[in-house]
């Protein structure tokens, strides 16, 4: 097969959107619930991990830590693999003030050209932890461009207002 549709690597998948009608099945981005800091997460323009999450449990409990992106303030995952298998991802988030949005894109690590930053779309926040609408990584391209599989990494980017982000998620295969 020129894409692959198998999971690159051996994570736990769980359903953490389930209350919100959403059955697939999502592994955890490398750290991307913040209870450990931000081991392996790159934070610029005075992102920091901050106490509060969000309060449903999405990664089997209830944590104590999320991301707090003042505006103009980044962050960005490590690297993971995919492939045509994670064609999503997810994530939650909430405003500290009004009018906070985020903007989020997908870093691909491509051969001869490094990594290439792709927005992918804006996340308008709410005042109460939410998760957000799926998001692609567009991971069936660059995985054929790459032999099947490619890293990513997730930048979110606080454009207006002081934003939170916990528990950021891929989805391997968008439904079950």
């Amino acid at each position: 097969a020129l894409i692959s549709t198998d999971a690159c690597d051996n994570s736990a998948l769980t359903e953490p959107f389930a209350p919100w009608q959403d059955t697939s099945l999502y592994k955890l981005v490398p750290g991307g619930s913040f209870e450990g800091g931000a081991s392996g997460w790159t934070l610029s323009g005075g992102a920091r991990i901050v106490a509060g999450s969000e309060p449903y449990g999405a990664t089997g409990s209830v944590g104590k830590s999320s991301v707090d992106l003042p505006a103009g303030a980044s962050v960005q995952s490590p690297f993971t693999c995919v492939d045509a298998a994670y064609p999503t991802f997810r994530f939650f988030g909430r405003n500290n003030g009004l009018l906070s949005t985020v903007a989020v894109s997908v870093v691909y690590k491509l051969p001869l050209l490094g990594p290439v930053g792709l927005p992918v779309g804006v996340f308008a926040l709410g005042g109460t932890w939410q998760p957000s609408l799926p998001m692609l990584t567009a991971s069936a391209v660059t995985g054929l461009l790459s032999g099947g599989t490619t890293n990513v990494a997730l930048r979110f980017t606080a454009l207006t207002g002081n934003s939170q982000i916990d528990d950021v998620f891929v989805d391997p295969r968008m439904s079950r």
